[in-house]
């Protein structure tokens, strides 16, 4: 017997809080577009965002678009719900290493995937779940 596929979070429980660090991230995954902050004068990424670059201290910080391509560094499977009164299903929590961004970890969800198919290693590419407010989650699928 096979276990269903896996799914996004229902996005009406999924909330997100900005701050001035973390708005140009989640501004433009309204927009289905991944992106991820980058020191303006050393160029070192940072993920999550903050004030300061860990490198140099700079606070000065661009925004470029990545290609949505990355690589599965760790995943666990999960087939109850962590919403109290939603119904259980599989769900599966991923980190994956942003291609284009290196050094770059992001925890997301992996979604379409028969859970007895992800290994560490295999190729994702980035997808969208709605979720409160208007905003949209990245989500990862096998590529």
């Amino acid at each position: 017997m096979t276990q269903p596929l896996s799914r996004a979070l229902p996005g009406e429980h999924v909330h997100i809080t900005t701050d001035p660090w973390t708005e140009p991230f989640w501004q433009a995954a309204k927009e289905h577009r991944l992106v991820a902050a980058q020191c303006s004068d050393c160029q070192t990424f940072r993920m999550p965002p903050t004030p300061f670059c860990p490198h140099c201290q700079s606070q000065s910080t661009q925004w470029p678009q990545l290609s949505g391509k990355g690589t599965v560094y760790s995943f666990a499977v999960c087939n109850r719900s962590p919403f109290p009164g939603v119904e259980d299903f599989v769900y599966i929590p991923v980190v994956v290493e942003l291609e284009g961004a290196p050094g770059i970890r992001l925890v997301s969800n992996l979604i379409g995937i028969d859970p007895a198919n992800v290994s560490i290693g295999m190729a994702v590419t980035v997808d969208w779940n709605p979720i409160a407010d208007g905003w949209q989650q990245p989500v990862f699928r096998a590529a």
